[in-house]
């Protein structure tokens, strides 16, 4: 690994994307791949590091590396800024000069450091000579943004800030996908330069070139190869060096041996308006579970949610605090599902799971279950405590949300009356049952098929096994024409609003019997993590 560090004394960077006029006020940030190796280009001239001629074997060798990999970024809190001016256009309008307002864009850094990183290997020579360059780097832009810059030691620990690094597909919520500019690797140029020339030159005539005189077709055709070929720089090197002026002559919408890549960042990497102030969580230990109470203004149990709404009310519970912890700069892994860099968590369901409960049998929601086998930090507490309402469809206003217990599945465990009876067969935290009964319907995850690993049984087993649970002894689907409860499952909603559909809209009420006893939570299938497939075992706790 590589990697460059600046900081800008001057607090500000200058730089307009690629193909936008200054006047749009868009600023690219963070510097995009293509300019930083111009910027380094240019030090090696303004250096002495080599004269009019290019770069030397060292300067070759390094630039191409460097242009073969997309770096990634480490970004400090930046803010977007303008100011307007009026300029001068040395025409005369009514006896006077006109003028047109001009905007002037910048990214205000107030402090930090931008990371930029390269993995790539480096010799002693270049690694060298990558550090003398990056010492005599003054500024990256425009002239006026003015930069401090220096390559990291390889033990050095790297600066906290947003991460940015190249990707493809759609960013989740809370990112933002923005082009770039990059250089083409050594060997992609040059299989692209070779079949453009060749198009180009098909409708040339060959010429032999061996002899000593030439005809007049021949020396036309001569100089039309020539003006083609000059239109098409010899490698990499010479594509980064192209004016803006060379462009223009030759008719190019975008440099030669560049191409257009997408980063993906956070949202608030570059925020419009003054950062908020970011309060630093207090060192709080990690805890299994939440219970939430869900209240109305009218305090009417009949005026809360029904049951059926389990899911959208997870739904919009989740929302809630993914919201906040993104507007708050939050990393929190347990309510996203998804690492830093947006992909989803490895591991046997160990993020948050969001359970409205019915604790007191009427067939309305009363209370909200969030539990993380991970468990849930400082950041998602945080969260959580802030968001202290949420909503219902049909709802006269919002519902109440207040701490009802906090720690681990066994603590919560303690709430005595109804409750608490419900609440403990659905955890079952000490030791355990064998006999389970769905309370929400079981939504298959994967499509259904009659014989192998896709039956319903199968799909049974596997979701037991993603989540480290034995086989059970027996599986019985229970017939809704025969039972009050599975009769009632039916009508529960069974599709995520801002997620994907299920591949088959089907929910079942299913019946568990396991060998030895285990401990729940219990939630499979479909929408398992916001309430759908919650299992509660059939017999009571002393």
């Amino acid at each position: 690994m590589q990697t460059l560090l600046l900081e800008f004394p001057g607090r500000r960077y200058h730089a307009t994307p690629w193909g936008h006029h200054v006047n749009e006020g868009l600023i690219e940030w963070p510097p995009s791949p293509w300019r930083i190796l111009r910027s380094l280009l240019a030090v090696g001239y303004s250096s002495g590091f080599w004269n009019g001629e290019g770069p030397g074997q060292t300067g070759q060798s390094l630039i191409q590396k460097l242009a073969a990999v997309l770096p990634t970024y480490r970004l400090p809190t930046a803010v977007g800024a303008h100011s307007r001016h009026y300029m001068p256009t040395a025409k005369l309008k009514g006896g006077q000069e006109d003028k047109t307002m001009v905007f002037d864009t910048w990214a205000q850094v107030n402090g930090g450091t931008l990371s930029i990183q390269w993995n790539v290997e480096l010799s002693s020579e270049e690694r060298q000579l990558l550090s003398s360059m990056a010492d005599r780097l003054n500024y990256m832009g425009r002239s006026e943004s003015w930069v401090t810059a220096r390559l990291a030691k390889p033990t050095e620990l790297l600066p906290d800030g947003y991460e940015c690094y190249p990707s493809e597909t759609p960013p989740p919520l809370g990112w933002e996908q923005v082009p770039f500019f990059a250089a083409q690797d050594t060997e992609t140029y040059a299989k692209w330069r070779q079949e453009s020339l060749a198009r180009a030159l098909s409708g040339i005539p060959e010429v032999d070139q061996s002899k000593r005189r030439f005809t007049k077709e021949e020396k036309k055709a001569l100089a039309q190869k020539e003006k083609i070929e000059a239109q098409y720089p010899p490698d990499v090197i010479a594509c980064l060096h192209v004016q803006t002026s060379w462009l223009h002559q030759h008719g190019w919408s975008q440099p030669p041996g560049s191409r257009k890549v997408f980063y993906r960042r956070p949202t608030d990497a570059l925020e419009p308006v003054a950062p908020r102030p970011i309060k630093p969580c207090p060192t709080i230990s990690k805890i299994e579970s939440i219970l939430l109470s869900i209240s109305t203004t009218a305090r009417s149990t009949h005026a809360l949610p029904s049951t059926p709404r389990t899911l959208p009310q997870a739904e919009l519970l989740h929302r809630a605090l993914v919201n906040f912890a993104t507007k708050n700069s939050l990393n929190c892994p347990v309510l996203t599902g998804c690492d830093a860099f947006g992909q989803p968590l490895c591991g046997p369901h160990e993020h948050a799971h969001i359970l409205p409960l019915d604790l007191d049998g009427d067939n309305h929601l009363d209370h909200i279950l969030i539990w993380a086998p991970m468990g849930l930090d400082a950041q998602a507490q945080q969260a959580i405590r802030a968001v202290r309402r949420t909503y219902t469809n049909g709802g006269v206003g919002p519902l109440g949300l207040a701490m009802a217990g906090i720690g681990s599945l066994e603590d919560l465990c303690g709430v005595e009356g109804i409750y608490g009876d419900r609440l403990r067969r659905i955890v079952m935290p000490l030791d355990g049952a064998t006999h389970w009964r769905s309370i929400t319907p079981f939504v298959p995850p994967r499509y259904m098929k009659k014989s192998g690993r896709n039956t319903i049984e199968g799909q049974i087993v596997a979701e037991l096994s993603s989540r480290g649970i034995d086989t059970p002894l027996q599986i019985e689907i229970i017939d809704p024409k025969n039972d009050e409860g599975a009769l009632h499952q039916r009508h529960f909603n069974r599709t995520r609003r801002n997620g994907p559909e299920p591949p088959v809209d089907c929910g079942l009420s299913l019946k568990l019997l396991f060998t030895k006893p285990i401990k729940g939570p219990l939630c499979l299938g479909y929408g398992s993590h916001f309430g759908l497939g919650l299992f509660e075992a059939e017999h009571d706790i002393a």
